[in-house]
C-alpha cells in the first residue's frame, strides 16, 4: 500500500514538476547545439518573409454567435494578408439566432458564408467547409476569437518546409470588462511547455482559437469528436510530420463569464480528451521518441491525475496507522478543504490569496476532469454544440 500511494504521489510530481524541468534542460541543450539564440529568449523566425506569401482559406464554425460574429468578421477583414491569397469561411450550423443574417449581409469578395439549415455540430460542419476551401493552408479558428492584424503571416510563413504540417499560435486569455490579461501563472506555464516541445518536436496538440494546417494533412473526424483542434493536430502527428509553436501568432480570446460556465467547459474538455486517449493509443509507442515523452508526460498523466489523487488519498486513509501517514492524510484533507472553500468565495464573486487560488484552480480542474471521465463512461458521447457565455 505504500508502493501504491508513493508511485501515485510521484506520478502527479513528475507530470507537474519534474516533466517541465527535464523538458527546460533537454530543449534548452538542443538549442545551444543548434547554436542560434538563447533558451529563454521567445522564438523569432530566421528566414525573411515569403516572396510568394501561400493561399490561405480561414475555417470558422459558428452557432449561434450573434453577440461577438460580426466583431470577429471586422477583424478577420481588417488582417495584413494580402486579399487576393486570403479566403474566409464561416459557416452557420443551424444557428436559430441573426448568425445567418450577420454573414449572408457581408460585402467582400474574399468572403465566404455558408449557411447550414441543419444543426449537425461542429466537426461536421468544418469537414464541410475544409472539403469546400481551395487554398493550400487552412488557419483553423472560433468566431468568438481576436487575431492580431500580423497573426496569418506569423502562422504560414512556417510552411516553406515541406516537414512541417501544422503551427500553432498563441492564444491570450482576456477579461470581456476589464480587457485585461488573465492567463494567469497556470496558462502562462502551459504556454511555457508548448514553447519548449515545439522545439524538441514533440509539440502535439493546437490552441483552437488559432492554429494552421497544411490542407493535404486535413483528415475529417467523426461527428462525435469533441476536442476537434487536439485530434485535428494530433492525425498531424501521426504520419511523421513537425508541429511547431509560433508565438508570435497571437490572437485573444474572453473567458468565460462565470465559474459555471467554466466548470461546464471544463467538463466537456475533459470528456474529450478521454475520448481523444482511446483514439490516440498510437502514440503511446516508445518508438515515437519524443512524441512519445510529451504524450505520455504533458498530457495523459495529466488526464489521469484525478484518478491518481483518489489512489494517493484512499491508499493513505488505509495507512492512517502510521503517524507519518496520519500527518500526511491531515495535510491532504485540510488542503481539499481550503480549496472547497476557496470555490465558494469563488462563486460568490470575491478574491483569493495567490496560493489558495492557485489550489483552488488545480483541484476544480482534477474534480471537472473526473466529472468528464464519468462522462466519457456513462453518457453518450456527442459532438453537438456546448456554447460557453461570452
Amino acid at each position: 500500500m505504500e508502493l501504491i500511494f508513493w508511485i501515485a504521489v510521484a506520478l502527479i510530481a513528475y507530470s507537474y514538476v519534474i516533466y517541465p524541468l527535464v523538458l527546460l534542460v533537454v530543449s534548452g541543450i538542443k538549442q545551444a547545439i543548434r547554436d542560434t539564440r538563447y533558451l529563454w529568449r521567445r522564438y523569432e523566425r530566421r528566414s525573411d518573409e515569403p516572396e510568394n506569401w501561400p493561399s490561405v482559406s480561414i475555417i470558422i464554425a459558428a452557432y449561434n454567435e450573434e453577440q461577438c460574429l460580426q466583431q470577429r468578421i471586422d477583424n478577420l477583414l481588417q488582417l495584413n494578408y494580402p486579399k487576393d491569397k486570403l479566403t474566409i469561411h464561416i459557416g452557420s450550423d443551424g444557428s436559430t439566432d441573426s448568425s445567418a443574417d450577420i454573414l449572408t449581409a457581408v460585402d467582400a469578395s474574399h468572403f465566404k458564408a455558408h449557411i447550414f439549415e441543419q444543426n449537425r455540430g461542429k466537426i461536421n460542419v468544418l469537414n464541410d467547409l475544409v472539403e469546400l476551401a481551395e487554398d493550400s493552408i487552412l488557419v483553423m479558428s472560433d468566431a468568438n476569437t481576436h487575431f492580431e492584424a500580423d497573426a496569418i503571416e506569423n502562422l504560414v510563413r512556417h510552411f516553406d518546409s515541406d516537414d512541417i504540417g501544422a503551427v500553432c499560435g498563441e492564444l491570450h486569455l482576456v477579461d470581456s470588462e476589464s480587457k485585461d490579461n488573465k492567463d494567469g501563472i497556470y496558462w502562462r506555464y502551459e504556454q511555457m511547455l508548448k514553447f519548449h516541445e515545439s522545439r524538441l518536436g514533440a509539440l502535439l496538440g493546437a490552441n483552437g482559437a488559432i492554429y494552421a494546417i497544411a490542407k493535404p494533412l486535413y483528415q475529417a473526424l467523426p461527428a462525435n469528436t469533441i476536442v476537434d483542434d487536439f485530434m485535428i493536430v494530433m492525425n498531424v502527428s501521426k504520419v511523421g510530420k513537425k508541429v511547431l509553436y509560433e508565438p508570435n501568432a497571437v490572437a485573444y480570446e474572453e473567458v468565460a463569464p462565470s465559474l459555471h460556465d467554466e466548470e461546464k467547459r471544463r467538463i466537456r474538455i475533459g470528456t474529450g480528451n478521454y475520448q481523444a486517449f482511446t483514439r490516440c493509443l498510437w502514440a503511446l509507442n516508445p518508438l515515437q521518441g519524443a512524441r512519445f515523452f510529451s504524450y505520455l508526460s504533458h498530457k495523459v498523466l495529466r488526464w489521469f491525475t484525478p484518478h491518481l489523487m483518489l489512489v494517493a488519498l484512499v491508499s493513505n486513509v488505509l495507512l492512517v496507522k502510521e503517524a507519518w501517514y496520519a500527518g500526511l492524510l491531515a495535510i491532504q484533507i485540510a488542503g481539499y478543504l481550503v480549496a472547497a472553500w476557496g470555490n465558494s468565495r469563488s462563486k460568490q464573486g470575491k478574491s483569493l490569496p495567490g496560493s489558495i487560488a492557485f489550489l483552488t484552480f488545480f483541484v476544480s480542474m482534477n474534480m471537472a476532469l473526473l466529472k468528464g471521465f464519468y462522462s466519457f463512461l456513462f453518457k453518450n458521447v456527442q459532438g453537438t454544440w456546448q456554447r460557453t457565455s461570452r
